[in-house]
């Protein structure tokens, strides 16, 4: 039986075409890859797909729900549509603090205004006016507010005051905010992480335009930060269960804080990651695609669930059990050694 791998995506083109065509390139029996096709999706039914990379169900809820349905019959989806629905960046800061990554003091904020179908009442339990003077003596004045579940630089405000926050924060109408202290850096990293296990280290610049932004005139990071990273990207990761992530890290006082890591379908376009990025990126998830499917066994879960998950299904206490196994590995010296490690070359 032929395995195929599936591609689900929308307007992206460089990444989803680079992937399909390298599985191929390497001619592994029993397995192919072509972008998803779907002319029905009937409740149960056992899926055509060993393993679907999802670029896109965040955006188009059909596909989410396509997703779950060829899960539950065996398909592994990457990421896991059941995790992905429930998971968000407040919540995702709670756990990096319980596995031992710094991040931003962060306060979550009720929706200025109402939902639909709902009254005065339905917010009893909620004391009027909130604890203002409490959260910026934590905060501090200058912050960023951003929606609690949001993602590509959607409704967020960057504030440097008390009154900015105000004026700000009663333009947000029914969408519940974040609020989070300003980081102030003197480095930034990008870190792409597939399977749980490779980790690419990136050098980013978020003034820069979009396309420059993987361009650094800074010196060599030392090996002591890049470890740490890497360490701190695992830990995420592997506590999340995502099986392609990027962590953002802000450096602060010599130390890497987690500013961003809920993008299960990251930025991978070779326009803004660049040439090298992208073959990387190519290269590992392509090889972890394969690896699925090659383990894929039908009519049984395939999805890959984080440690927090696995914690919590059997009442362990939620901490970073993945922490020891990690920090006994050796850690790369530097990210053209990560790299090297983890790509490999193409077949002749």
């Amino acid at each position: 039986m032929t395995k195929i791998i599936g591609i689900l995506h929308g307007m992206e083109h460089s990444f989803p075409e680079a992937f399909v065509e390298r599985i191929n390139e390497k001619k592994v029996s029993g397995i192919t890859a072509e972008p998803v096709s779907i002319d029905k999706v009937v409740q149960g039914e056992d899926p055509r797909y060993a393993v679907i990379f999802d670029r896109i169900s965040q955006d188009i809820p059909f596909y989410r729900g396509m997703l779950k349905n060829a899960a539950l019959s065996g398909t592994a989806v990457v990421n896991n549509p059941f995790w992905w629905s429930a998971d968000e960046k407040f919540f995702n800061n709670a756990l990096a603090i319980k596995v031992g990554v710094p991040v931003p003091k962060t306060v979550l904020l009720p929706s200025k205004d109402r939902p639909n179908d709902t009254t005065d009442l339905s917010f009893r339990n909620l004391k009027f006016p909130m604890d203002w003077d409490g959260m910026f003596d934590y905060l501090g004045s200058s912050t960023f507010m951003k929606p609690f579940d949001g993602g590509g630089w959607k409704s967020v405000y960057k504030l440097d005051t008390q009154a900015d926050f105000f004026e700000k924060y009663n333009e947000t109408g029914q969408l519940v905010m974040l609020l989070q202290e300003t980081i102030d850096f003197t480095d930034y990293f990008r870190c792409y992480c597939i399977g749980g296990k490779h980790v690419r280290i990136m050098r980013y610049e978020p003034a820069n335009p979009h396309h420059l932004r993987y361009e650094s005139d800074k010196g060599e990071a030392s090996k002591a930060l890049l470890s740490t990273i890497h360490d701190y990207v695992l830990r995420l990761n592997k506590a999340l269960g995502y099986d392609f992530n990027t962590v953002e890290f802000a450096v602060r006082d010599g130390i890497p804080i987690a500013i961003d890591f809920c993008n299960p379908a990251p930025d991978a376009d070779i326009k803004s990651v660049g040439q090298e990025n992208f073959d990387w990126v190519v290269e590992t998830s392509a090889n972890f695609a394969i690896e699925k499917a090659k383990e894929f066994k039908p009519g049984v879960m395939n999805l890959t669930w984080g440690t927090f998950m696995q914690q919590a299904v059997a009442g362990k206490k939620i901490e970073n059990i993945a922490a020891t196994k990690i920090t006994k590995q050796k850690a790369p010296k530097s990210a053209g050694e990560i790299a090297k490690k983890s790509i490999q070359k193409k077949d002749k």
